[in-house]
């Protein structure tokens, strides 16, 4: 620009009908202000004269013709662009060497969109949607199965089993009794109602008993000892004539002799070896 002001403020030559720069309310010639404050551009090294546009980012200064990306070299002015390892990089280029992939659709995810971080993997926000009815999950709570994501609803829907005695959905543990899914808390004992999860239980009829309801309402009376015959855990019984022994009482009711696997007798309510009932 032409000026009013007479003198450089540095080399005090005349600024009549000459272009000079104002610096803090004093003038330079072009020389002066170029050797004195010009910044010297990022790529090219040479400084960015008074009459050239000075585009800076981050204290670092470049000629317009210089702002370029470091990889392909098109112009970044007035662009969207992204720094990485102070190299400047148009969006095409940065995402092509660092934005991470889509897990469900393997294409880029763009600097600046919105994207959606799970076990690991980056989602584009549109693609981390529930695997049946497709509604975005976002923030809510899920249930991941065969890499597949779904929300709850959902996944109780398709998946979850019901409880056998209840028919709600068993969300964690429950017990497995005939091929039937059971809530812990459900799976209880038919005749006192006890909690049967992780105990000794005996089946009748297809319902579940504990060990003392099953003795009471089933269980027979030793012939010899009159205690009940439970038949728990395998245990040996024998049977004649609708009356039951434990196996270690029944013997001769003479000489006490054991009769399991042997042949006997009987006389009137006992049973004899062959020696004592020949007696």
């Amino acid at each position: 620009m032409t000026s009013n002001h007479t003198d450089c403020h540095y080399c005090l030559q005349s600024l009549c009908g000459r272009k000079y720069a104002l610096r803090e309310e004093n003038a330079y010639c072009v020389t002066c202000y170029d050797s004195l404050f010009a910044n010297p551009c990022e790529e090219c090294k040479r400084p960015i004269e008074c009459d050239s546009k000075d585009l800076a980012y981050k204290g670092r200064h470049w000629h317009e013709g210089c702002f370029k990306c470091a990889k392909c070299s098109h112009s970044l002015v007035e662009k969207p662009f992204a720094a990485k390892d102070e190299l400047l990089l148009c969006t095409e280029c940065y995402s092509d060497e660092y934005s991470s992939k889509c897990f469900h659709c393997q294409k880029t995810i763009m600097p600046g969109s919105r994207k959606i971080e799970f076990k690991g993997s980056s989602w584009h926000e549109s693609c981390f949607v529930c695997q049946y009815c497709r509604q975005p999950l976002g923030t809510k709570p899920l249930i991941t199965k065969d890499n597949e994501n779904y929300c709850v609803p959902c996944f109780e829907k398709q998946f979850a089993h019901h409880c056998y005695s209840c028919k709600k959905v068993i969300t964690s543990g429950g017990v497995t009794y005939h091929d039937q899914p059971w809530h812990k808390e459900c799976f209880v004992c038919a005749g006192c109602k006890t909690q049967l999860s992780g105990q000794r239980f005996i089946s009748k009829d297809e319902h579940p008993y504990c060990v003392d309801c099953f003795s009471k309402l089933y269980a027979k009376k030793c012939a010899a000892c009159k205690k009940l015959i439970t038949a728990l855990g395998g245990a040996k019984f024998i049977s004649f004539e609708e009356r039951q022994w434990h196996g270690e009482c029944f013997n001769c009711a003479k000489c006490s002799v054991s009769l399991v696997g042997q042949g006997f007798l009987t006389r009137q309510d006992d049973v004899l070896c062959h020696e004592c009932g020949s007696a």
